[in-house]
């Protein structure tokens, strides 16, 4: 009766919107030298739930003391890797009965649910490692700011695992330097949604069916919307689905928006967005391919202009080349970022090849001057290091996971109003010029039970 007490409490306090730090006895354990960090797994397997657990787990001085997940035989599969580790399907259960026997909490579930367990994991005092991107709603990244700015001791990471390839480091350092000079626009593309095992390419509507029986769909749903079970859509396929995932877009966005945020300090809340698509989406599914321009004002020596457009694609929609200045030829990566500058361009690929072009002629990214070492880095690592109080370069904490995550999401969420200029306001949260856009696209209702709780 007290453990049913207890959890009663915890899910009502989150309902309504209760901070809950007093439950969390003055902040994470103190710790004695030997003493490991013990991480809770809230997505054990799917598509990057295993290798987060298991790279956390690889770090010397780190043990998945938990599993939690939805899915009974993801857990299973989990359990065979942590047969000590105690086990459940609710995330809340987690917090509420066994808050006591976790530091930190990895966080690799579907986007809608990102938000309701990370700030969760934040009210309780647990460092956090969140897969991406950061949040699926734009409310959710201002609800996001707040609880870090109440919980600046808590370490967290985002999934950006390619930031430790030396080529992306040293883009930014190239940027920030200057070598290029003023910079003027800046385009990024993906090829994705590219594969029917990650996406619904066709956007397939099945009929409602019973879920399988090792599927709770109720907790998978979390706070989106009562909806029925379709083949399909879990746990995989989620993706293209408007209420749960974010497309090729949002996918993506943290792999190659990234470096340009990283790159400049003075790009921190985008005041437009205007994406084009075939068609708006419907209320199940995105639509691709889609071509967005993200615009920040800017008021700083490092550009051009006192304003600064990002021009993100998905499908393969690269730039021309020529129109750049580049000579004939294909783009070395279809994921990459490019940033055009007064004194040349610079393009990066997904994986890390770098290459600058001034006056026609190309320079191997990684032999441009006064770039320093780049040692090498243990993404997942890292994290683990900073929680035990290590001070190791970490990429990418959540406080510029916002700021990745904030235009991706404009993008996606744009695509319900093809071709609209929508002047934003973060501060307001609001699209100034479209009470409807403000209205459909900002926020979400949530389920009963599944409400982020407010930190701070």
């Amino acid at each position: 009766m007290e453990s049913y007490t207890r959890r009663h409490f915890l899910r009502s306090s989150a309902v309504a919107g209760v901070g809950l730090t007093a439950l969390a006895a003055g902040g994470p354990r103190r710790r004695t030298r030997g003493d490991k960090l013990r991480v809770l797994s809230i997505g054990v397997v799917g598509t990057i739930g295993g290798t987060d657990r298991k790279q956390v787990q690889s770090h010397p001085d780190a043990e998945i003391v938990g599993l939690c997940d939805v899915d009974a035989n993801q857990l299973e599969k989990a359990k065979a890797d942590h047969p000590t580790a105690f086990v459940c399907k609710d995330y809340r259960e987690a917090f509420a009965d066994h808050a006591d026997e976790f530091d930190a909490v990895i966080v690799s579930v579907p986007d809608h649910s990102h938000a309701a367990i990370m700030l969760t994991a934040f009210a309780h005092d647990k460092h956090v490692y969140g897969q991406k991107p950061l949040v699926h709603q734009l409310e959710e990244l201002v609800m996001m700011e707040r609880a870090l700015a109440a919980k600046p001791h808590l370490v967290t990471q985002l999934g950006n695992q390619r930031m430790v390839f030396p080529g992306r480091r040293a883009f930014v350092e190239i940027l920030r330097a200057g070598q290029l000079g003023k910079a003027i626009e800046a385009y990024a593309w993906v090829d994705s949604p590219n594969s029917r095992y990650y996406f619904n390419m066709d956007r397939e509507l099945k009929e409602p069916s019973s879920p399988p029986d090792n599927l709770d769909w109720n907790l998978w749903l979390g706070p989106a919307e009562d909806a029925p079970y379709r083949e399909g859509l879990c746990p995989i396929v989620w993706r293209s689905w408007w209420p749960y995932g974010t497309n090729g877009l949002g996918d993506w966005g943290c792999h190659v928006l990234d470096v340009i945020l990283f790159s400049y300090d003075e790009l921190d809340s985008p005041i437009a967005v205007q994406t084009f698509c075939p068609e708006p989406p419907n209320e199940y599914f995105h639509v691709h391919p889609c071509r967005s321009t993200v615009t920040y004002a800017v008021d700083s020596p490092n550009f051009a202009r006192k304003v600064f457009p990002i021009y993100y694609s998905d499908s393969n929609q690269a730039p021309s080349r020529a129109s750049l200045g580049l000579p004939a030829g294909d783009w070395f990566e279809k994921n990459s970022t490019l940033v055009v500058c007064e004194g040349g361009v610079i393009v990066l690929g997904a994986s890390g090849r770098i290459e600058v072009w001034r006056d026609g002629h190309m320079t191997e990214g990684l032999k441009m001057p006064y770039l320093p070492e780049f040692p090498a880095l243990n993404h997942w690592h890292a994290w683990v290091d900073n929680c035990l109080g290590k001070k190791t370069e970490l990429r990418t904490p959540f406080t510029q996971a916002v700021r990745i995550t904030e235009p991706a999401l404009l993008a996606v969420k744009a695509t319900r109003f093809p071709g609209v200029e929508l002047r934003w306001d973060k501060s307001q949260l609001a699209f100034t010029n479209h009470p409807e856009a403000t209205a459909t696209i900002v926020r979400r209702n949530y389920r009963d039970g599944f409400a982020p709780p407010r930190v701070g």
